[in-house]
């Protein structure tokens, strides 16, 4: 074998190993979701994001909630049967408040109990999917996240707040739309958020928590912790199983994919939690 063949070898091997790798680790996730299955009696589902580098190329790979979520999760929960209980494994920093809802509806639907795992963050959007839960699983250090809606990646309540800071005749014509856009995701977001959590609390503390949450009170990447989250009334539940750690360990690239795990669709205009 001359050298430019040796070359070659090695180029394919370097482009090959990643798809191994991510075989391997499929192989892996699914005897261990398989495991959990059987020691919880439930259908465990998955949306874990990741925001790493590519080992081969380096580039970094942004995920987030988007409407392929939706639908994967969604035909996931509707395939499972009225009387399994549903364990959903959240990792996500948020997306899309249109797909985010759209899971949290069909979370919120079925009809056995579904418990939502949070290993280490579920944030914005994410959070908005475990309002929809029966009970919220949380380890030690595990966080969730205000609801608050972004628009163009800027708070919608901060641009209605700037808005109502001076006379409008001093405001500049965007921020006057960006402002009326924001007060009306806000809206939006509240009245989601009060219509999943109804079923199980009163209008009231719904109401109470979703204004919370969605209203702008803390800053978008606020940590809201176990004793926090407690306190505004959320059945969460502090003690993550080891299965369910040793589960996230075998997702260490972005590359590869088990459960629901995707490329996002930019759609930057559609407002984001």
């Amino acid at each position: 074998m001359d050298f430019s063949s040796l070359i070659w070898v090695v180029i394919a091997v370097m482009a090959l190993q990643p798809l191994l790798m991510g075989r391997w680790y499929a192989l892996r996730r699914e005897q261990a979701i398989r495991a959990i299955e059987k020691a919880h009696a439930t259908r465990v589902i998955t949306m874990i994001h990741r925001q790493e580098r590519r080992s081969l190329f380096g580039f970094s790979v942004a995920r987030h909630i988007d409407l392929e979520d939706a639908q994967t999760i969604i035909a996931a929960i509707k395939e499972t049967p009225d009387t399994v209980p549903i364990d959903l494994i959240l990792h996500t920093p948020g997306g899309l408040v249109l797909a985010a809802m759209q899971i949290a509806r069909a979370v919120e639907a079925h009809p056995a109990k579904v418990t939502v795992y949070v290993p280490v963050y579920a944030m914005s959007g994410g959070t908005l999917i475990a309002l929809a839960a029966d009970e919220v699983v949380l380890g030690e250090f595990s966080v969730l996240g205000p609801i608050d809606p972004q628009i163009l990646g800027l708070p919608a309540a901060s641009i209605v707040k700037a808005r109502d800071s001076k006379p409008v005749a001093q405001v500049m014509d965007l921020t006057l739309v960006l402002a009326d856009v924001g007060e009306k995701a806000l809206a939006q977001v509240k009245r989601g958020a009060v219509e999943i959590l109804t079923p199980r609390l009163d209008q009231a503390a719904a109401e109470a928590i979703a204004d919370k949450l969605a209203g702008g009170h803390w800053t978008h990447d606020y940590a809201l912790t176990a004793t926090e989250a407690k306190s505004l009334g959320l059945p969460v539940k502090v003690g993550m199983p080891i299965e369910i750690m040793d589960l996230m360990k075998l997702y260490p690239q972005p590359i590869q994919q088990s459960g629901v795990e995707f490329l996002p669709i930019d759609l930057p205009r559609r407002p984001r939690v």
